[in-house]
């Protein structure tokens, strides 16, 4: 091997070894291969800058890299305990060499290399351009019949992170991301979310990284159209599992069990969990209950269930082809659905931990409006009888209160605080609302915490509302 090749093998045995980054970059340097150079230095960080900015000996440099090569040649050989003290005690040193000023370097690139395959065993000269597997083809190695998709925190930082880990994880046959903007401690799943890049396994041992971001890799992109379709179709059916798993969770919580069928969170009032199924939750059921009964339905370490400042942890999705997987997966938006209202800004959110799914315009009280933490407690289509009353189509109230989310026949209130303290929203977003929050859902009320830009698809939650969910025993008094 030679001192690339060594170099190389060492910071994959010692990732978090800084300096040793800088000198695989310099070697890249001297082959004329600046891309992955930048990759090296950026991973050097602080290392990078002091000594590009020190007056370091060379000599100091030269001597650190023999013994980091006669590291690796030793480990590579198995006799390697007589090197790691001398190695670590020269790294010590240097760490703390002081920084100099020296204006007019060049910026080294945030990402564009950690969309190159780096780290692969054997890795091509150029960037990754292998194309991944057109809809509804399989890798020769895979039993997947298409790409896996997961989405995060659309910048560098989360990119390059979740790439590395997929790279030291072995990479399923092909995982694509996408990425979700930030506004301020919240992700956006907005529809329609651009690819960020795709990790691909070839089957022979090595990983490829293929960048979507022309700007970031500053490569030419392949055409990407079908790739796009299913990632639509992945998002479209990591909702219905997000509010299938949700309203599994809350039926456990109540009944101290999970149901055995959809019928049973679809049951008529007051026992609609559910305000109606899609083919997709029929088409996962057994498979999510498999997944609840052997995870305890417990939040697994995902965008949907850490802080966003975290989001970049690799959460692959679960729905291959028109739903599969294995019993054991749980969905992308494993943690519990919750209903999130700015008084501030006339917003009420649906979220999953760090993730807003929809963000709603709507009609509140001002100080007549409570704040504090509900629970959505009767579920109720046409109120008191009627879809196009005071009270609209919709009706959710919260705990054992008079008041609730509801619709309302006065739409144009809905951004401003004119009613009695309820949530006024229009027809359209409460129905929606209404089929994606089970009952049971918390809501936490408070002013200030959501951004302005709306969340509003083009395509509605495309659920089918299940019969017996009015409830004429009742006439509802909310404060509307």
């Amino acid at each position: 091997m030679n001192n690339t090749q060594h170099l190389k093998a060492y910071v994959q045995m010692h990732p978090d070894n800084k300096m040793a980054w800088y000198l695989l970059g310099k070697e890249y340097d001297k082959n004329g291969q600046q891309g992955k150079a930048n990759y090296c230095y950026n991973q050097a960080g602080e290392v990078y800058e002091a000594f590009e900015r020190s007056k370091v000996p060379a000599e100091m440099l030269r001597e650190y890299e023999a013994g980091l090569l006669d590291t690796a040649r030793q480990r590579h050989a198995g006799k390697l305990r007589k090197r790691r003290l001398r190695v670590a005690a020269m790294l010590l040193l240097l760490m703390f060499l002081p920084l100099a000023d020296a204006p007019g370097l060049p910026a080294v690139p945030s990402l564009p290399e950690s969309l190159l395959s780096f780290m692969a065993d054997d890795p091509p000269a150029e960037p990754a351009d292998t194309p991944l597997p057109a809809a509804g083809t399989t890798q020769p190695a895979s039993p997947a019949p298409g790409p896996q998709f997961t989405a995060l925190a659309a910048d560098s930082a989360a990119s390059g992170q979740v790439l590395t880990a997929l790279i030291k994880q072995g990479a399923p046959s092909a995982t694509v991301m996408l990425g979700m903007q930030r506004a301020g401690k919240w992700l956006l799943w907005q529809e329609h979310l651009p690819l960020v890049a795709a990790v691909v396994n070839n089957g022979n041992g090595r990983t490829v990284v293929q960048s979507y971001d022309k700007a970031a890799c500053q490569c030419e992109v392949p055409e990407a159209e079908a790739l796009q379709r299913q990632a639509a179709a992945w998002q479209e059916r990591e909702e219905q599992l997000a509010v299938l798993w949700s309203a599994m969770r809350a039926y456990k919580g109540s009944k101290g069990t999970l149901p055995d069928s959809l019928k049973q969170l679809t049951a008529p009032f007051p026992g609609n969990i559910l305000g109606g199924t899609t083919p997709g939750m029929k088409e996962a059921f057994a498979r999510l209950r498999a997944a609840a009964e052997s995870t305890g339905m417990e939040p697994a370490a995902g965008p949907s269930s850490v802080p966003a400042a975290q989001a970049f942890a690799v959460l692959p999705a679960q729905g291959q082809g028109q739903g599969g997987g294995t019993a054991a997966q749980v969905p992308f938006f494993n943690a519990p659905l919750t209903i999130v209202i700015d008084k501030q800004n006339h917003r009420l959110a649906l979220t999953s931990g760090s993730v807003i799914l929809r963000n709603y315009e709507v009609g509140l009280g001002g100080e007549r409006t409570p704040e504090g933490t509900f629970v959505l407690t009767d579920k109720v289509v046409n109120p008191n009888g009627h879809d196009n009353g005071e009270f609209g189509s919709r009706g959710m109230q919260l705990s054992d209160t008079e008041y609730a989310i509801h619709g309302t026949n006065e739409e144009d209130s809905i951004g401003k605080d004119e009613s009695l303290g309820c949530i006024r929203m229009k027809r359209v977003d409460v129905e929606e609302l209404f089929d994606m929050a089970p009952k049971g859902t918390k809501v936490v009320i408070a002013k200030g915490g959501l951004p302005d830009e709306l969340l509003l698809p083009d395509k509605r939650f495309p659920s089918q509302t299940a019969p017996g969910q009015t409830n004429p025993r009742k006439v509802y008094h909310w404060l509307n």
